[in-house]
Order: structure tokens, then sequence, then C-alpha cells
């Protein structure tokens, strides 16, 4: 006799097994199931929950965003700038060369509005500021020779020496003399500034699209030369009064020509370009730039230096310029129908319109499945069917019991309800149409015992009740005759 060949260990057969139910569970199909839930509260969540998200992609995707464009941001932009008017001060006149910093007329300038000059300024040796910390003191012991402060106005040489004003004594440095504390003079020069006027320049250009536009008007009859900047009469004259620009920024002209400040004049073009280039127009707006409620940081200044000789000697005059500084800033964002981003939004807005069947299957099974009712209905697994010698049937594969049920008459209609619980329909819409008389043959279905799923050429639409009773009979169908037949081997 041969020797039995000995059996693979546990986990080779169960690796065995996996993969075999892996594999067949490759091939199998799945496909939707329709069941139509006669139930109108549903229906009115279900539809609600589509014309939302209908109106959110039609009206704003579609019609605020206009998703169905090609956009460009971020034009290249060119901004000249150019500052006419005299105004006067305590000492004197100024013009647009002596309060314009820097003059080249660029998209960031400064306008002078008070200044405080320290005049004849030369190299020598006096008293440090009291601003300077350590800078007092009572003698010279105080005072420590070479010693150079960051913050100071020179080198220290040892000495304490009286102050410009006053009893008081700060160490002597090293420097340009007087220091500003010591001799400064204030000037206001906003009695005029209201009145200048600013012309800002600018072209933008869309290299995607290769479009570009300009904010000044073709006109060849010195249009320019008479007309200041209007929204809605003259938005083609980019003439601003400095007046008007910090009015339009919420601010007191008279605070901010004494403390500084930067406004920013934000220039947008936002253009459609499925529209004529007319449409396509500059919008304008003022705000203030600079944290104006911090004590630390609030206002803007800046120093330079004006230089000469006298005697043969450097000599200059110091000024400490407080000034309203201007920020052209330009951006803006062009579009124009593309057929692939309206695609997109087309395949995402029908996709979205699925969650309404997610947010009802996910009601109907958690809060309406009584006695899960509409789990049994919704999930079934259909195999091929194999019929035995005997007349039966069997489906290898299924591990649930199979319930094989005869074919109805296609005629069949029954509207009786139950008590309680909304009927339900386990046909396609399609397959609710009334056919001609006729033996049709019912699926054959394993899993779960629930009621038999007809194919879409059966007519007829079956409620909860029918659906009960039809799996009972078929259930008592199935007992075996003979008492034996249950009996263990």
């Amino acid at each position: 006799m041969a020797a039995a060949e000995p059996k693979p260990p546990a986990g080779v057969a169960a690796a065995r097994r996996l993969a075999r139910g892996c594999w067949s569970a490759f091939w199998d199909y799945e496909t939707p199931k329709v069941i139509v839930v006669k139930n109108r509260r549903l229906g009115v969540v279900y539809r609600s929950v589509q014309l939302l998200i209908l109106l959110y992609f039609v009206w704003y995707v579609f019609i605020v965003q206009k998703s169905y464009q090609d956009s460009e941001t971020g034009p290249e932009s060119s901004v000249i700038t150019k500052v006419k008017g005299i105004t006067l001060s305590e000492h004197k006149v100024w013009d647009v060369e002596e309060y314009v910093k820097p003059p080249e007329g660029g998209s960031v300038f400064s306008i002078i509005t008070r200044i405080e000059a320290t005049p004849f300024q030369s190299l020598g040796t006096c008293a440090e500021s009291m601003r300077v910390n350590n800078a007092t003191c009572d003698s010279d012991e105080d005072c420590v020779a070479g010693q150079l402060d960051m913050l100071g106005n020179g080198l220290r040489t040892g000495r304490c020496v009286p102050y410009y004003h006053g009893s008081s004594k700060t160490c002597e440095v090293t420097g340009w003399c007087p220091v500003e504390d010591g001799a400064s003079v204030s000037q206001f020069l906003g009695k005029m500034a209201p009145n200048f006027t600013i012309l800002i320049k600018n072209s933008i250009h869309y290299p995607k699209f290769q479009f570009s536009k300009g904010n000044i008007e073709h006109r060849k009859d010195g249009y320019l030369k008479h007309c200041t900047f209007h929204e809605v009469s003259d938005l083609y004259c980019p003439i601003f009064k400095l007046g008007y620009i910090v009015e339009q920024a919420g601010e007191n002209f008279t605070e901010l020509a004494h403390t500084g400040g930067v406004i920013g004049v934000i220039i947008n073009w936002d253009c459609d370009l499925d529209l004529s280039a007319s449409k396509c127009n500059p919008k304008y707006s003022f705000r203030r730039l600079d944290p104006k409620h911090i004590p630390a940081s609030s206002g803007y200044n800046f120093r330079f230096a004006k230089y000469y000789k006298i005697n043969g000697s450097t000599t200059r005059t110091l000024i400490k310029a407080y000034g309203i500084r201007i920020d052209v800033i330009v951006h803006g964002q062009a579009g124009k129908f593309s057929l692939i981003p309206t695609i997109i939004n087309l395949a995402t807005a029908l996709t979205s319109i699925g969650v309404g069947s997610f947010l009802c299957d996910w009601i109907l099974l958690t809060f309406m499945n009584k006695n899960k009712v509409y789990s049994h209905k919704k999930f079934d697994k259909v195999c091929t069917p194999r019929h035995s010698s005997d007349g039966g049937c069997s489906q290898p594969g299924c591990r649930t019991r199979a319930l094989c049920l005869p074919a109805f008459p296609t005629g069949l209609h029954t509207h009786r309800r139950p008590r309680s619980g909304p009927a339900l329909s386990l046909l396609p819409p399609s397959a609710m149409l009334h056919q001609r008389p006729g033996p049709v043959r019912a699926p054959e279905v394993c899993g779960h015992e629930t009621a038999p799923s007809f194919p879409s050429s059966t007519a007829g639409t079956l409620d909860l009740g029918t659906a009960h009773t039809l799996n009972t009979a078929s259930q008592q169908n199935q007992q075996p005759k003979d008492p034996q037949a249950n009996g263990m081997t």
C-alpha cells in the first residue's frame, strides 16, 4: 500500500484558501440595486439636498466665481507718478524738487509735510543728547573716554559739559555739532499740501491672453491738462488731489501731515475677456497701511542732510522729515472661457448631486430601518443558478442558505400594505410598466432570506406585505417532507 501523502501545514492551507477566495472575488461583478421607497418625507429631503447643491454650483460656482473660465492673476504692470504744486512754510516757499522724495516718480514716493531742521552742523565737539542712554553726568568721572554708543551722536571724549539749555550736564562727544535735539527748528508745509496733484500712470498686460490696457484715455485735445479724477465722469483721468486721497482713506489731513503716515492707492484690474475690452476698467481704492494705533511705531518720518561749505569747512543742514508716503499697488485677475475647466466643474457638479442619495441612505438605514426591513431589501447576493438532478437548485460559493423561488406571473399586482412602515418597491422605475401576460422566470437569490428581485421585464410593484407573504410561502415549500430529513447523520 502506498504511503499517504503528508498534509500541508495549517498556515499553508489557510493561505491557499485565502488566495482562492481572493481570486474568486476578483471576478465578481457588482451593480447597484434600485429600490423605490414610497416615503414623502424622505423624498422631500432627497430633492431638497439636490436643489441646494444645484443652486450652489449654478449661482456661486458658475455665475459668481465664473469657474467656466481659464484665469490669470497678477498682471504685469508699470507705474509712473508725477506730483505738482507749491507750498509755504514759516520761512520759505517749497516746490516739488524739495518736498518729493525720491524725485524719480516711481510707485512709492513721499510728500514732506513737516520738517525739523538742524542748520549749520559741522564736525567738532559738543554735548550729547539727553535722549541717549547714560548720557547725563555730574562730573568727568561719569563719562568714559573713547566710548561709542550706537544710538548716540558721536565718540565720547570723557568730559562732562553743560547742556544746550537748562542746568543739566551731559557727556561730550565728537561728531556733527550741535546735535539734533539742541538746535532743531520745526517748519510746517501742510497748509497748501491738500491741493497737490498726483498723476498716476498705470499700464497692465496679461501675457496668457495677450491683453494690454492703460488707465489714461487716448485723446489729443489736452484732456489731461484740465481734468481731475472722477469715478463716473472722468475714470480715465488718473490725476488725484492729495487731499482727496487722504479723505478717501478716512484720515484727517492736518493730523496726518504732522505725524506722517502711509497711504495705499490700490488699482484693481478685474477683466472678463469674454466681453469687449471697453468693459475692462480700473477700480481705485484708498486706505492707510501703517499701524496708526500703536504709539511705539505710529507715523512716518525719515532723515536726510544737505551739505555745503562755509570758509572752506564742510557744513550741513540735518532735516528730519515727516510726510505722507504713497504706495501704488496694482493687482487684478483676467478670465476667458475655456472648455477644460467647464468640463471639470460640470463633472464635479453632477458627482456632488449624489450626496443626496448618500444622505438619504444613511437616514433610511439609521433612523427608519425598523426590524432591518430596508437593509434586507437593499443588500442581496445573486448567484448563477445550477439545478440539481432532483429539480432543486444549488449555488456553490454562497455561504448562506440559498432561497430558490418559483416564477411569478407577469400580471401579479398586490397593493396590500402592512399596518406600519412605508411601501417598498424592488424594481427600477423602468420595470413598473404593465406588460403583456406571460410566464417570467424569477431569479434565484441567495443570501439572507429576502423577497425575490424581479428583472426589469417584470411588471408590478411589490410592497412589504406581499414580499413577506411570498417569502414565507417559499420557505414552507423548501421544508423537507420526510421528518427524518432534518436529523443528523
